[in-house]
C-alpha cells in the first residue's frame, strides 16, 4: 500500500517537484538572475504562446495522443494577416477578428479531414504545417510588417504601457523596492487570489465529505494549500516589484480559466477524455466521436489564431519566419505537464506546469549563455524523461489492473468450487 501511495504521489506531483528543482538549479547557475522581477515578467511575455497553444494541443492529445503539427505555421499565417491589415491603417479590431477567423477556418479544415475523412492527424496537420507556412510567405511576399498601433500593443502585451494600471498607487505611503515603486494593485490582487484559492479548497473538501466522497487527508490538503498560496503571493510580489500585471498575463489566465472549465465541467470535456480512454466504447455508448474530434481541432485552430495575436503584439510585427518550432514547444508542454501519449489523461494545470518548466529552462539557459544547440539537447532530454515516466506509469497501471482481475477470477473460481 505504501508503494502505491508513493507512485500516486509521484504521478501527481513529479513535474511540480521537477520545476522547483530546475528553478533552484538555475538560481545558483545564474547567480539569482532568473528570479529578479524583470526576468519573471519576461518569462510570461516570452512564453505566452506556449500556454495558449499548449491548451489547444491538450484537447488534441486527449482524443488519443493526437497532435497538431501546423500550429506554428498557423500562428505565422494569422499574425501575417493581422499585421498587413494594421499596416494599411485599418482598425486593429478588424485585424483581431481576421486573425481569429483565420484560425477558425484552419481548425475547421483540419477537423473535416481528420474527423470525417479519417485522414490520420499526423498527416493532415503535417500537410497544414507545410501549406500554411507557404501561404503565409505568399501573403506577406517574403517581407516583414511592423506594428505601431499603440492601443493594440498595450492591450495584447507588446507596448511599454502593456500593464494593468496601479489603481491603489495613491493609497497609503509609497513603497520603493530595488528602485521601483511597489505596484499595490498587483500585490493586493495576488493576496486576494491566494485567499480565494484557500477558501475554495477547504469549502470543496467539506462538500465532498458531506456527499460521501473519499478525500485527501487534512494534513496533505493544508500542506498543498500553504505551498500554492505562498507561490501565488511570491509571484504577485515579484511582478509588483517591476511594473505590475502584464496585460498578456490577463489573456493567458483567461484562456486557461475558460478551458479548465471546458475540460472539467462540460459535456465536451468529458467526451474528450472518454474518446481518449476508449474511442470504440465511447462510440458504442452513443457519443458522436467525430464531433468530439472535430471540436478539438477547431478549438486548436482558434487558439492558434489567438496565439498569433499575442505573438505579433509582443514582437511588434510579423515576418514569414515567425512560429517556427512553436508546435514542438506546445507538445512538449503538454507531455511534460503529465498528458498521456496514449490519450485520455491530462489537465490544464499540467499544461501550466509544463509550459512554465519549458520557459524556465529556455530563459535559464539563455541567461547562462548556453549555446542554442545544447539548449535543444536539454529540452529533448526533459521531454523523453517525461514521456518515459508516463509509459512506466501506464505499464504499472495495466499490471495492477491485470493482477486485480486475476485475483477476482480466482475468488470466483473458489466460490464456485
Amino acid at each position: 500500500m505504501g508503494a502505491n501511495k508513493l507512485l500516486n504521489f509521484l504521478r501527481k506531483y513529479m513535474m511540480l517537484i521537477a520545476t522547483v528543482i530546475v528553478v533552484i538549479i538555475f538560481y545558483f547557475i545564474t547567480g539569482g538572475k532568473t528570479l529578479i522581477p524583470m526576468n519573471i515578467d519576461s518569462l510570461i511575455s516570452q512564453n505566452a504562446y506556449v500556454f495558449v497553444l499548449g491548451t489547444g494541443m491538450l484537447l488534441c492529445i486527449l482524443t488519443g495522443g493526437n497532435i497538431d503539427l501546423s500550429v506554428g505555421s498557423v500562428v505565422c499565417l494569422a499574425g501575417g494577416v493581422g499585421a498587413i491589415i494594421m499596416d494599411k491603417h485599418l482598425p486593429w479590431q478588424l485585424a483581431v477578428v481576421a486573425m481569429l477567423v483565420m484560425g477558425l477556418l484552419v481548425g475547421i479544415w483540419h477537423g473535416i479531414w481528420i474527423a470525417y475523412v479519417k485522414v490520420p492527424p499526423f498527416i493532415a496537420t503535417l500537410v497544414g504545417m507545410l501549406a500554411f507556412r507557404g501561404l503565409a510567405n505568399i501573403i506577406m511576399g517574403g517581407y516583414a510588417y511592423g506594428i505601431d498601433n499603440k492601443e493594440f500593443l498595450n492591450i495584447f502585451g507588446g507596448g511599454d504601457s502593456c500593464y494593468v494600471p496601479d489603481f491603489l498607487a495613491k493609497v497609503g505611503p509609497e513603497m520603493v523596492i530595488a528602485g521601483n515603486s511597489l505596484n499595490k494593485t498587483c500585490f493586493i490582487f495576488a493576496i486576494l487570489i491566494a485567499a480565494g484559492y484557500a477558501v475554495f479548497t477547504f469549502v470543496k473538501r467539506v462538500r465532498l465529505i458531506q456527499k460521501g466522497y473519499k478525500v485527501d487527508s487534512l494534513v496533505s490538503v493544508i500542506i498543498k494549500t500553504i505551498l500554492v498560496v505562498a507561490v501565488v503571493i511570491w509571484f504577485g510580489y515579484k511582478l509588483a516589484c517591476y511594473k505590475g500585471i502584464p496585460t498578456g498575463f490577463i489573456w493567458i489566465a483567461l484562456i486557461l480559466g475558460i478551458f479548465a472549465y471546458i475540460t472539467t465541467k462540460t459535456t465536451l470535456g468529458r467526451n474528450l477524455y472518454a474518446v481518449g480512454g476508449n474511442e470504440k466504447a465511447t462510440r458504442l455508448s452513443g457519443i458522436d466521436t467525430r464531433k468530439v474530434m472535430f471540436s478539438a481541432y477547431t478549438l486548436m485552430g482558434v487558439l492558434s489564431g489567438f496565439a498569433g495575436i499575442l505573438n505579433i503584439a509582443r514582437l511588434q510585427g510579423s515576418t514569414p519566419t515567425y512560429g517556427v518550432g512553436y508546435e514542438m514547444d506546445a507538445i512538449a508542454a503538454c507531455f511534460i505537464g503529465g498528458a498521456s501519449a496514449y490519450g485520455g489523461t491530462g489537465s490544464i494545470g499540467g499544461v501550466i506546469i509544463g509550459a512554465a518548466l519549458m520557459g524556465i529552462i529556455n530563459q535559464g539557459m539563455s541567461i547562462a549563455d548556453t549555446p542554442v544547440n545544447y539548449q535543444k539537447v536539454v529540452k529533448g532530454i526533459v521531454l523523453i524523461v517525461a514521456v518515459l515516466f508516463d509509459v512506466i506509469m501506464q505499464m504499472r497501471r495495466k499490471g495492477a489492473k491485470k493482477k486485480a482481475t486475476s485475483v477476482e477470477a480466482a475468488k470466483e473460481g473458489g466460490a464456485k468450487a
